[in-house]
């Protein structure tokens, strides 16, 4: 797995090398995936943009998340676009994992599956909030230079547009699977900066701690949702305004020529 050591920032990685099903490999500096990156130093923005050709932020925040956080530094990086794109209804309270979300969501995840609560959890992203997951692969297709994807944790909300965006261009689904659950060999750091942040304090405790660390099965449970309900991610996507061209051009933005 291709970690990138940044200094505070603790879930970041670099989703190029992964191979596909054609043969071809995901290109390196195309697409990032992180955790929240409200702390960078000055270290971080010097990899990420100068070294890692960063370009485009898509941030999967809530708008009250963001606004409790304050400016990240890479904010006042005149070279980097930012994209907001919640995919949690904006009336759910500040995270995911506040109150309020958790008891909408819970009672929603049990009606489709009360087998995997977050299995469901990731179908109702799709469900709330589809035009933002299509534009959050638009973004990462039409970035001049990397695309970084985050949330807080860049677990649940970051790992379902990447696994999308990576299912989108022909990786396998065991290596999708495999990056998914690469977070949980950070999952301590992770949950030990959310609960350093005032945002995130109240909330990250409220889920067992079994449940913060991603499942491989979750994912594969997730994805063969979508296969059977949907024809696949490809087929969630079309159903969604994302047509073949924006296929392409995902494809040509992700794959080693």
């Amino acid at each position: 797995m291709a970690w990138i050591r940044l200094d505070n920032a603790v879930n970041a990685r670099d989703l190029g090398e992964l191979p596909t099903e054609t043969g071809a490999r995901t290109a390196p500096r195309r697409l990032l995936r992180s955790d929240n990156l409200q702390d960078l130093s000055p270290a971080d923005i010097t990899r990420l943009v100068d070294e890692l050709g960063l370009t485009t932020v898509i941030d999967l925040r809530s708008t009250n998340e963001v606004k409790q956080e304050g400016p990240a530094p890479l904010t006042a990086v005149g070279s980097v676009r930012h994209v907001h794109l919640s995919v949690i209804p904006e009336s759910l309270g500040n995270t995911d994992a506040s109150s309020e979300a958790l008891a909408t969501n819970r009672r929603r995840a049990e009606e489709r599956d009360p087998s995997d609560l977050m299995r469901s959890f990731y179908l109702g992203y799709l469900e709330d909030r589809p035009e933002n997951i299509v534009e959050a692969l638009r973004t990462v297709a039409g970035a001049p230079g990397a695309a970084l994807v985050h949330c807080a944790a860049g677990k649940d909300r970051t790992g379902v547009v990447v696994a999308m965006a990576l299912t989108a261009v022909g990786v396998p689904r065991d290596v999708v699977v495999a990056d998914y659950v690469a977070t949980g060999e950070r999952i301590d750091l992770v949950l030990d900066r959310l609960r350093s942040s005032p945002t995130y304090a109240d909330d990250v405790d409220k889920l067992p701690a079994a449940e913060h660390r991603p499942r491989a099965e979750t994912m594969h449970g997730f994805l063969e949702r979508l296969d059977t309900e949907h024809g696949g991610v490809l087929g969630w996507l079309a159903e969604h305004g994302f047509g073949q061209d924006d296929v392409t051009r995902l494809r040509d933005k992700l794959l080693e020529v």
